[in-house]
């Protein structure tokens, strides 16, 4: 028995809810072209993303740590498949379409510089004057533009919802600017389960990251009301040890488990209140429906102040956000100051880009991983190495 598109596409018609974003009801893609036999177009735009190059280098771009720090640590291409992961059992428990849902998650971060957020804000000021930097304005110019795997085509040639959701991906790190997508309209709702499923996963992550490196002092997190959540559902005893590795793998486990069972059952009465019944209801609403109940979002507020206060700004993360700003910095100004420092291929782009020299400047620092920004930084300003 082969399982062919057009049998895929009737299973969805009979299984996915009213408001669910069907792959037979897409608005398309730019440039049309011809159906796959087997496979759905939300599941070949996600394989698209997973081959790019972009997709790969996430490996060794900063989610908090950079590098270096240690091989345990979330990366943004860990952070990406766990984006990934729990983007597709909040579709799921909704009844929405997975491979859609999927795809906008693999995507939300193609667009990162190298060391994380410092690196973003760097590279915008740096740019200031010259259209500034995003990375979610740079993940679309990267799916669009930037990867050339196509003769045919630059970019992806991507669906236009999968476009969609990366233009409306709306988290507290991100900023929405949907220009050409209908600004108007909410996003489907696998859009909008993309943006829980991030922030579960760097919420989650980044106590997890900050208890194994030794920065967030255990006894203080267990006093979160979110961690009593999980401390009592795991029967944890009256005074936790949250440095015990087993505990905390348990630990962040259950935690995971609350914000995705409450962000499902939170956005399924929230549909069920504003009488959503088709994609059109779910798309005139004022705001976006999918979210969490107000007790969790009022202990996931309360967690990220404390993650903000104790672990984004402890000394030993701010040293590498200073040294990833300087580095970054020294790298643009070389460039800049001196384009024959680019390699040829890159430097045969400044004389032909609409935007000029510092647009191609920032495109090829915004694909550096910490790495190859690093080593480049040395090949640079350090005499004996070699260039």
């Amino acid at each position: 028995m082969v399982v062919t598109r057009d049998l895929l596409e009737e299973r969805q018609l009979l299984t996915l809810a009213p408001y669910a974003m069907r792959d037979s009801e897409t608005r398309g893609r730019s440039l049309p072209e011809p159906p796959h036999p087997y496979r759905l177009g939300y599941q070949r735009d996600r394989d698209r993303i997973v081959h790019t190059t972009a997709f790969r280098r996430l490996e060794y771009k900063t989610q908090v740590f950079v590098y270096s720090e240690g091989d345990h640590y979330r990366n943004r291409l860990t952070h990406t498949i766990e984006v990934a992961q729990i983007g597709r059992t909040l579709a799921r428990g909704l009844g929405c379409n997975q491979d859609l849902a999927e795809a906008i998650c693999l995507a939300h971060d193609l667009g990162h510089p190298p060391f994380g957020h410092v690196g973003e804000e760097t590279l915008n000021q740096l740019m200031a004057g010259f259209g500034g930097y995003n990375h979610q304005r740079q993940t679309f110019r990267i799916i669009t533009e930037l990867e050339h795997r196509y003769p045919e085509h630059p970019g992806l040639n991507l669906s236009y919802e999968v476009l969609e959701g990366v233009v409306k991906h709306d988290t507290d790190y991100d900023q929405t600017d949907a220009s050409g997508f209908c600004p108007e309209e909410r996003g489907t709702l696998e859009c909008q389960i993309g943006n829980l499923a991030d922030e579960i996963a760097y919420n989650t992550s980044d106590l997890d990251d900050g208890l194994r490196s030794g920065i967030l002092d255990p006894r203080a997190v267990a006093e979160l009301r979110i961690s009593q959540r999980a401390l009592e559902a795991l029967d944890a005893g009256a005074a936790p040890d949250l440095s015990d590795d087993m505990l905390r793998y348990r630990f962040i486990r259950k935690l995971v488990g609350i914000e995705v069972t409450d962000a499902i059952a939170a956005t399924a009465a929230a549909l069920d209140a504003a009488g959503v019944t088709s994609l059109a209801e779910l798309r005139a609403l004022p705001g976006n429906v999918a979210g969490y109940s107000k007790s969790i979002e009022a202990d996931n507020r309360e967690m990220k102040d404390f993650l903000f206060r104790n672990f984004y700004r402890n000394y030993r993360v701010v040293r590498m956000a200073v040294k990833a700003e300087r580095t970054l910095t020294d790298l643009f100004t070389a460039y800049v100051g001196h384009p024959q420092q680019l390699p040829p291929e890159t430097l045969g782009k400044v004389n032909v880009h609409p935007e000029g020299l510092h647009r191609v400047v920032t495109d090829y620092l915004a694909g550096m991983t910490d790495r190859y920004a690093i080593q480049e930084h040395r090949r640079l300003f350090e005499m004996e190495e070699r260039a």
